[in-house]
């Protein structure tokens, strides 16, 4: 004789299986929406202007929906900063850094950057200009952005200042790697390329000065 109760254990477990896993792509589904929206209006108003009301209606929820997925704005600015790197990831300069001269390292750098400022211009705009106003902001900012770029400029300075450890050569690298200088040169006609010379020059400049301070090379 069959005994059909035999049967009913793991018939019901698969199904609540299926519910929870439904329910938690159906999550995903919309936490992914919330952010879209809200990576989409970050790129148009800039984050100090846009609203929880306007997430949520771009996003087809509630607004109390938009907080149950991120009830800190922190999180939400990580996610966003996830979301868009993810589309618009940093350039690949893994052969820019093994190229032998120091000089032509950093012009193949700051091009591949400023070439990737200006894919995505209006949207770096909008947070860099808006980082001063919104702390979570800032803070997600500093981790995504600040961070990974002060590691790069240590490493090129050290290739330009390896006897002189020049505090001026770092700022001069800092400075042609922050995207105001790039919005700047580009701004007053020049090309990615023609800026990143300009700003080679600069930087090699700052190394001689600092070489003839010290009575080294560079």
């Amino acid at each position: 004789m069959i005994c059909w109760g035999a049967y009913h254990g793991p018939v019901a477990g698969q199904g609540r299986k299926y519910e929870l896993k439904a329910r938690a792509e159906k999550l995903a589904e919309t936490r992914q929406r919330i952010v879209q929206a809200t990576a989409g209006l970050h790129a148009e108003v800039g984050p100090a202007q846009t609203t929880v009301a306007e997430i949520a209606r771009r996003a087809g929820v509630r607004r109390a929906t938009v907080y149950n997925h991120f009830p800190d704005q922190r999180d939400l600015f990580a996610a966003c900063g996830d979301f868009s790197l993810s589309r618009n990831p940093p350039p690949d300069i893994a052969a820019a850094l093994a190229l032998e001269g120091v000089p032509e390292r950093l012009r193949a750098i700051l091009t591949a950057y400023y070439g990737w400022y200006r894919a995505t211009a209006r949207s770096r705009e909008n947070l860099q200009r808006d980082r001063l106003i919104v702390p979570a902001l800032d803070a997600a900012m500093t981790v995504r952005v600040d961070r990974p770029l002060s590691g790069l400029v240590d490493t090129l300075a050290n290739g330009f200042a390896a006897q002189n450890d020049s505090a001026a050569v770092r700022a001069t690298i800092a400075l042609a790697l922050d995207f105001w200088t790039w919005r700047r040169l580009t701004g007053d006609g020049l090309s990615d390329e023609q800026a990143a010379a300009v700003m080679v020059g600069a930087t090699e400049a700052a190394a001689q000065q600092s070489s003839a301070r010290t009575g080294g090379t560079t």
